[in-house]
């Protein structure tokens, strides 16, 4: 015979546990398939646990790429200062680092969940560890929930698995299965925040070489389709940094990205590279680059690759070599070979389709009583804290949705 709860919510990382400890109806019970919570948190910031951004929550609508607009509910109902009182107030205060980011002060992310299962604890909600969900499903009013080792039945059904990214934590995409059982379908899932890689390359010379406020381009079929501007940084084997990773949603095997060192469009680039020759002919191309704050190694090396003398003078350099240099320095092809896959994807994009979910309560618009929070969900943030926030506050807006619909029962 099926245990009877009233919510059950399946997956213990910060969407599922904020969830669970602000349902106000019991019981509520958290499944959980590995032998502890919050594994993939755990690791979330290099263990350092970036928890949010520190900027005025209306800014976040730009770190949440096509899709952000379906967050705006969920991020004013519960904001990024929100978030970081209701952990001060259990004791675990932050800082804030140059780029906004939010770190606890232990710089731990153990801490984080320790409060979240601290609280989880004090809101009497279970948590049933090593319950492998196999299917879902729902009869008359009410969610079966098969596992490997015990059957469930649920009024409220909330399903926080996230995504596909990090699978060694968990995250192995069960949750767009229970999403299809119950009549939903999926977008594509595809690893996010993730760097590229181009082998054929040499970019041994170059890794470690860092660049701030870069102009990326993004080309398919050689045509532009997109572009960004973030911080990079070489690496032996590609490309990574908050700018490649921020931008890799919108990315495919087979693009090609195109970045700009100098800020200038290819055509005002070249028509300065003229004016400075022929007012400065002995000039040599190296200090003309100066001007552009590019790292010398990174001039030296693209200057080698083009067969050009870094000390050759302007007045020497012809309309062919004017036209590499341009190119080179103004859009740097890379051909995106590789993407990083799901082992290295920081989260994933794609998943439950929004259009089927009320952007204002997280319920479905297909199965009454169902919930999507965090990265199960269609929904993927730039680096910065903006994915975590994303499941605190998708977490809580079930719940006061599930709330709610109690308060409104017992009313009538």
């Amino acid at each position: 015979m099926a245990k009877f709860v009233e919510t059950i919510i399946i997956g213990a990382g910060p969407a599922g546990m904020f969830a669970a400890l602000h349902c106000e109806q019991k019981p509520v019970l958290l499944l959980e398939k590995n032998a502890t919570a919050g594994k993939k948190l755990l690791i979330a910031g290099s263990g350092r646990c970036n928890i949010t951004h520190d900027c005025e929550i209306k800014m976040f609508f730009d770190h949440y790429g096509k899709n952000a607009r379906f967050l705006k509910p969920a991020l004013l109902s519960f904001d990024n200062y929100q978030l970081i009182s209701f952990f001060k107030e259990k004791g675990l205060n932050f800082f804030t680092d140059k780029n906004g980011k939010v770190f606890p002060n232990s710089e731990n992310s153990s801490d984080v969940l320790r409060i979240l299962l601290q609280s989880c604890a004090k809101n009497e909600v279970e948590i049933a560890y090593q319950k492998d969900v196999l299917e879902v499903s729902k009869e008359d009013d009410t969610f079966m929930i098969n596992t490997d080792t015990d059957v469930f039945s649920a009024h409220h059904l909330i399903i926080a698995t996230g995504g596909k990214s990090y699978p060694r934590t968990g995250s192995t995409g069960s949750g767009y299965h229970f999403a299809k059982q119950l009549g939903h379908s999926i977008l594509q899932p595809k690893p996010a925040l993730t760097p590229i890689f181009n082998p054929t390359m040499n970019f041994a010379e170059l890794a470690g070489v860092s660049l701030q406020n870069m102009l990326i381009y993004l080309y398919r079929s050689n045509k532009k389709i997109a572009e960004h501007l973030g911080d990079i940084v070489f690496t032996h084997k590609g490309v990574s940094g908050p700018g490649i990773l921020d931008f890799s949603r919108y990315m495919e095997t087979g693009d090609t990205i195109k970045l700009n060192f100098t800020g200038l469009e290819s055509d005002v680039f070249r028509k300065l590279f003229i004016e400075t020759s022929e007012k400065e002919g002995k000039a040599t191309v190296q200090s003309f680059l100066k001007r552009f704050d590019i790292p010398k190694s990174l001039v030296q090396i693209i200057l080698k690759e083009k067969n050009i003398d870094p000390l050759e003078t302007l007045s020497n350099i012809t309309k062919e070599r004017r036209i590499a240099i341009t190119g080179a320095f103004c859009e740097f092809p890379i051909e995106v070979t590789r993407i990083g896959g799901f082992e290295m994807a920081m989260v994933t994009t794609g998943g439950v389709n929004l259009d089927e979910v009320n952007a204002k309560t997280m319920e479905s618009k297909l199965v009454p009583r169902l919930f999507f929070v965090g990265e199960v969900l269609d929904i993927d943030g730039d680096t910065g804290g903006y994915n975590l926030q994303a499941a605190f506050s998708t977490g809580y807006l079930a719940a006061q949705t599930i709330n709610k619909k109690h308060e409104k029962s017992e009313n009538q």
